[in-house]
C-alpha cells in the first residue's frame, strides 16, 4: 500500500444496516494515476438539476427498483454519470452514512478502488464537469476552512475555482480521518 492509500481512515467492512429510512448511495471512486498519486473522482452537478444544483459531489443518487443494496446503487450511478464500469470497482468499505441538509435522506458512501485508470465519459445531463484531484491535496489543513451554520460546522475546500462543501466535504474529511464520525 502506497503512503497515500495509507492516509485513508479505517472503513467499515460491512454495509450499513437497512432501517427503512430513505437512502441514497454515492461511490467515492479512487484510483492510482500511474505516477504514485491516488486520485478521487468528483463531479459538478449542472445548474439545471432539481437537487444540489451546481454542487461538487461524488457520483450517486437514489436507488432504482433493480438495486439490491447501496453498492448496486453507487455502482449503477457511477456508470451512468461518469462511465465507470462496475467490474472495474473493488469495494473497499463504507463511510458512516450522512444526512443531507437539503432533504431528509441518508446517504451511504461506498468507497471503491478503480482499476485500471478510468476513461471517464461524463453524462451531459447529469454532469457539468469532472474533477480528479489527488487525495493528498485534501490532507493539508490549509486546504480547508469552516463556518458555523445553524450550530453545525460546515467545511469548505476550493478546488479548481469550485467549492467542495456540505455532505461531500464531510465525506472527504471522514475518508481521510480528518473528521470524527458521530457516535465513535
Amino acid at each position: 500500500m502506497s503512503p497515500t492509500w495509507a492516509k485513508l481512515a479505517p472503513l467499515d467492512e460491512v454495509e450499513p444496516p437497512t432501517d427503512g429510512q430513505p437512502r441514497a448511495a454515492v461511490l467515492v471512486p479512487l484510483y492510482e494515476d500511474g505516477q504514485g498519486a491516488v486520485r478521487v473522482v468528483l463531479t459538478k452537478r449542472p445548474d439545471t438539476m432539481p437537487t444540489h444544483a451546481g454542487h461538487l459531489a461524488f457520483p450517486g443518487g437514489r436507488p432504482h427498483s433493480g438495486d439490491r443494496n447501496a453498492v448496486d446503487t453507487a455502482l449503477r450511478e457511477a456508470e451512468e454519470e461518469v462511465g465507470i464500469p462496475p467490474g472495474n470497482v473493488t469495494v473497499l468499505g463504507f463511510l458512516e452514512p450522512i444526512h443531507t441538509v437539503e432533504f431528509t435522506l441518508l446517504v451511504v458512501p461506498v468507497v471503491g478502488r478503480i482499476d485500471p485508470v478510468p476513461e471517464l465519459k461524463p453524462s451531459a445531463r447529469e454532469v457539468a464537469m469532472v474533477l480528479e484531484p489527488t487525495l493528498e491535496r485534501f490532507t493539508d489543513p490549509a486546504a480547508w476552512r469552516s463556518e458555523i451554520w445553524a450550530g453545525r460546522t460546515v467545511w469548505f475546500s476550493e478546488l479548481e475555482g469550485e467549492i467542495l462543501w456540505g455532505a461531500t466535504a464531510m465525506m472527504m474529511r471522514r475518508l481521510l480521518g480528518l473528521e470524527q464520525a458521530h457516535g465513535r
